[in-house]
């Protein structure tokens, strides 16, 4: 089971969720509670390993500005969030894409439809903690590696993970103290619950 860690801003968080053995950190380069700056990302990923996976997160900012950030940070893979076309990320192409949506009955369920390396679903509410109606994976399945998102904890992601069979799974506000502040122990109970599941 693929683990990524969202949403983290200090040495600390980036420290934790390599020891708990998450397999990506991501790190929210546009407007949110867990937000961090170019400079600070580039400093974090000394201490990421070259087997954990670094993702830029990017949200209502045009491609071509997104894939400045990604470079300038120096991530390995830009995650676009929401409602991008298939034609940012023909525009984005050369760089490591994750697409991030909200399942919807038109949402293209198949992992690279839109040139991006993994396929990411979330809430329709993207970083508020709110789950989201597994059933509909019943009718829409994605295919390839896909992530699940939304609302997940150390307390229910085993049974979410039973019931969506997801690829990865993908976490930020709950493993969170509060909005935007990481709990180190809820970290690596999720990636252990993760795992074991």
């Amino acid at each position: 089971m693929f683990v990524k860690l969202c949403g983290l801003r200090t040495e600390e968080d980036v420290a934790t969720a390599v020891a708990a053995g998450a397999d990506a950190v991501g790190f929210v380069f546009t407007a949110s509670p867990r937000q961090i700056s170019v400079e600070a990302v580039r400093g974090l990923l000394e201490g990421v390993p070259p087997q954990v996976l670094s993702v830029g997160v990017v949200h209502g900012i045009p491609a071509a500005a997104a894939g400045e950030l990604a470079r300038a940070a120096g991530v390995d893979a830009l995650q676009l969030h929401g409602s991008y076309p298939r034609a940012a990320f023909e525009e984005l192409a050369g760089l490591r894409l994750l697409r991030a949506t909200a399942l919807t009955a038109e949402t293209d369920v198949r992992t690279g439809a839109y040139g991006e390396e993994w396929l990411l679903l979330d809430s329709p509410v993207a970083g508020s903690g709110e789950r989201w109606d597994l059933a509909a994976l019943n009718t829409s399945r994605p295919t390839g590696r896909w992530l699940l998102a939304g609302g997940l904890s150390p307390d229910n992601v085993a049974d979410a993970i039973a019931a969506a069979r997801p690829w990865g799974v993908d976490v930020s506000s709950g493993v969170e103290a509060g909005r935007g502040v990481k709990d180190h122990g809820r970290m690596r109970a999720f990636v252990a619950a993760a795992r074991e599941a």
